[in-house]
C-alpha cells in the first residue's frame, strides 16, 4: 500500500507516465537566459512597481524549462511532422518542421513537403505530432495577434505590428504574472528580443464580505447581470474603479450604490446648470469670467485636472476618480448653491455672464473627467448640450486662468456657519439673517469681500460685518420670523 495523488475534480488515482514533451528554454537551465529575462523586467513599467519582485523572484526560481505540449483533443496543433521508419515506428531525432510561410499548419490534415496523403501513417511515411499547445503558449501570442504579426503580404495592414509593437500596456490580475506574464515576456524576449509592451497594469483580486478571494471554484463568485440589473452599468463601473491597481478589492453593493447615487447626480447638475441661459462661449474665458470666487472656483478645477490627468498616466485610475469625485461634490454642494442668485441675475448682467461661463466650463471638464468611469451618465448629459460624443472629445484641460483656489473657501466656510445657525434654530435655509458678524484674520478680509455679495445672496443676509481676529468665527442675527 503507498499514498497517490488523485484528479483535482474526481475519483480516479493518477498514474504518471513518462512521455515525449516540446519544452521552450526559459532560463531555468540556461542562468544567461534566467538573467536576460530577470533583465527584461526593466524594459517595463509596473503598475504598481512592487509586483516587478514577484516577475523577477519567480524566474529566478525557475529550475526547469517551459513544458508547452498537452495531450488534449481541443486546441493550437503542435506544427510538426515525423517520418516513419520501415517499421512504422517515428523518428523523433528528426522533426518534418513547416516553412514560416506556410503557416497554420494542422498536421493532422496538412502534408508535409516530399511527402503525399496517402503515405500518412504508413511505414516509410509520416505522421503527425498529435499533440496541442498548452493555454500559455498561445495566450502568450496575443500582442503577435492582436498586432497582425505575420499575416498574409495582401492584408491592409501589413505594417501594422510594426506601427505598434511593442504595445503600450498589458492589464491583468496579478496572480497570472508568472504566467500569462511570464510566458509573453519569454515569446517576444525569444522571437522579438524585446519586452512586449512599455506598462504592465496589475490589478488584485475581488473579494467576498468574508475578505476570501472570489472565484468559480469557491462557490462564491457573482456574475455581473444581476447587478447591472439592480444598480446599472455606471454604478458597477464606478466600484470596479475604486479599486486601486494590485490591491484587492472587497464586492460591495453599498459602493454600487454610491456609484448609483453620483451618476444621478451628474445628471441632476447637468440639468441644471445647463437650465440657465447660454453664454456666449466664444469669448476669451479671461475676459468672460472676471469674478474673483469664479476664478477661484476654476482653479480648483485645474487642480483636480492635473490631479486626475497624473492619476490616468500613472494607470492608477482609482485616484482619478477619487479626485473628480470630491471635487464634483464640492461643487455641488458649496460652489453652485454659492453662486446660484448671481446666475439668476440677482447682481447684473456681467457678474451673471461670469458666474454662467463658469459653471458651463466647470461642467464640460466634469462629465469629461468621469467619462471613462460613468460612460453612460456622461454620455447622455454631454449630449444635451453637444453634437458630438463625450468618448470622442479630448481630455480637459487646466484653464490656466489667474486665480486663487483658496479665495472661495473663506465664503463657503462662512455660509457653512449660516447654514448651520439655521439648522440649529429650526429655521428654513430660505430664512432671512438680519445680521452677519464675521471675525477673520487680516488675510482673510480681502476674500471675503470678494465672496460677500455671494455669500448674502446664498444665506439672505442682510449686512455683513467684517472684523479682525485669530479665526475664523461667524454671529449669525436671524430676523424675527414673519407673523401673520
Amino acid at each position: 500500500m503507498h499514498q497517490v495523488k488523485f484528479y483535482e475534480k474526481g475519483d480516479r488515482p493518477l498514474e504518471i507516465v513518462t512521455s515525449r514533451q516540446w519544452y521552450i528554454r526559459n532560463g531555468g537551465k540556461d542562468t544567461d537566459l534566467r538573467a536576460a529575462l530577470v533583465a527584461r523586467s526593466g524594459d517595463v513599467t509596473w503598475h504598481p512597481e512592487h509586483m516587478r519582485h514577484r516577475y523577477e523572484n519567480w524566474v529566478d526560481g525557475l529550475n526547469s524549462d517551459w513544458l508547452v505540449s498537452r495531450q488534449r483533443f481541443f486546441g493550437v496543433p503542435i506544427p510538426v511532422w515525423y517520418r516513419l521508419d520501415d517499421a512504422g515506428e517515428p523518428i523523433y531525432d528528426t522533426p518534418l518542421v513547416p516553412d514560416e510561410a506556410d503557416l497554420p499548419v494542422d498536421p493532422s490534415i496538412d502534408v508535409p513537403a516530399g511527402f503525399t496523403a496517402d503515405q500518412r501513417d504508413q511505414p516509410g511515411g509520416f505522421a503527425g505530432d498529435p499533440d496541442i499547445f498548452d493555454t500559455w503558449a498561445t495566450s502568450s501570442l496575443t500582442p503577435q495577434i492582436a498586432g497582425r504579426w505575420n499575416e498574409p503580404a495582401d492584408s491592409a495592414d501589413t505594417d501594422l505590428f510594426d506601427q505598434i509593437f511593442p504595445f503600450d500596456m498589458r492589464p491583468q490580475g496579478h496572480d497570472i504574472i508568472r504566467t500569462w506574464l511570464f510566458s509573453t515576456m519569454t515569446r517576444s524576449h525569444h522571437e522579438h528580443g524585446v519586452a512586449p509592451w512599455k506598462h504592465a497594469a496589475l490589478s488584485g483580486w475581488i473579494l467576498d464580505p468574508d475578505r476570501k478571494k472570489m472565484g468559480k471554484s469557491s462557490g462564491n463568485a457573482q456574475t455581473p447581470d444581476g447587478m447591472l440589473e439592480q444598480f446599472g452599468t455606471d454604478a458597477v463601473r464606478y466600484w470596479a474603479a475604486s479599486g486601486r491597481p494590485g490591491v484587492d478589492t472587497t464586492f460591495s453593493e453599498d459602493q454600487m450604490k454610491v456609484g448609483r447615487k453620483l451618476a444621478n447626480k451628474l445628471l441632476n447638475v447637468s440639468k441644471f446648470v445647463l437650465s440657465f441661459p447660454e453664454p456666449d462661449m466664444s469669448m476669451p474665458l479671461a475676459d468672460a469670467v472676471t469674478q474673483a470666487v469664479d476664478r477661484s472656483m476654476l482653479a480648483k478645477l485645474d487642480d483636480t485636472i492635473a490631479e486626475a490627468t497624473a492619476g490616468f498616466e500613472a494607470f492608477d485610475y482609482a485616484r482619478a476618480l477619487e479626485r473628480t469625485e470630491s471635487f464634483f461634490w464640492w461643487f455641488c454642494d458649496n460652489y453652485v448653491e454659492l453662486v446660484k442668485s448671481r446666475a439668476y441675475n440677482s447682481q447684473g448682467e456681467a457678474p451673471a455672464n461670469s458666474a454662467l461661463r463658469a459653471l458651463r466650463e466647470a461642467l464640460s471638464s466634469m462629465q469629461r473627467l468621469f467619462a471613462p468611469m460613468l460612460p453612460f451618465a456622461t454620455e447622455e448629459s454631454w449630449s444635451w448640450w453637444n453634437d458630438t460624443s463625450v468618448h470622442s472629445a479630448a481630455w480637459p484641460v487646466p484653464s490656466g486662468l489667474e486665480g486663487n483656489p483658496a479665495l472661495i473657501d473663506v465664503a463657503i466656510d462662512t455660509l457653512q456657519h449660516v447654514r448651520r445657525s439655521k439648522t440649529e434654530a429650526k429655521q428654513s435655509q430660505k430664512a432671512a439673517v438680519e445680521s452677519l458678524t464675521v471675525t477673520a484674520p487680516a488675510d482673510l478680509h480681502d476674500s471675503l469681500a470678494a465672496g460677500q455679495a455671494d455669500l448674502c445672496d446664498a444665506g439672505s443676509i442682510a449686512t455683513v460685518t467684517v472684523i479682525e481676529g485669530a479665526e475664523l468665527a461667524c454671529a449669525v442675527v436671524l430676523a424675527p420670523p414673519a407673523t401673520d
